[in-house]
């Protein structure tokens, strides 16, 4: 049993991680040669080629602050809706 630890990577660790992969795989090497050198699983590989496929460092770095920005603002959104069902639940009396 494999005792590994996990770490996440930042966005740019993995677009340069994609390029050196990609680099690697064109020089040759074998696929597993290559999940080694990065020292990730073939599905990890797969899943960042989904969402990260083709981006530069910056453009990967813009999408995570525009899907942390977007979270934020569905949260606040979120709480303004319960905010007007218990205002509307208050007027109607039903409180």
């Amino acid at each position: 049993m494999s005792t590994k630890r996990r770490r996440r990577h930042s966005p740019e660790q993995i677009v340069r991680k994609l390029r050196d992969a990609d680099a690697m795989l064109s020089a040759g090497r074998d696929l597993a040669g290559v999940l080694q050198a990065l020292e990730v699983s073939e599905s990890t590989l797969e899943r960042w080629r989904r969402q990260y496929g083709g981006m530069k460092a910056e453009e990967a770095v813009r999408l995570k602050t525009l899907e942390e920005e977007n979270k934020r603002l569905k949260e606040l959104v979120a709480e303004k809706e319960l905010d007007i069902k218990a205002l509307r639940l208050i007027a109607a009396g039903n409180w």
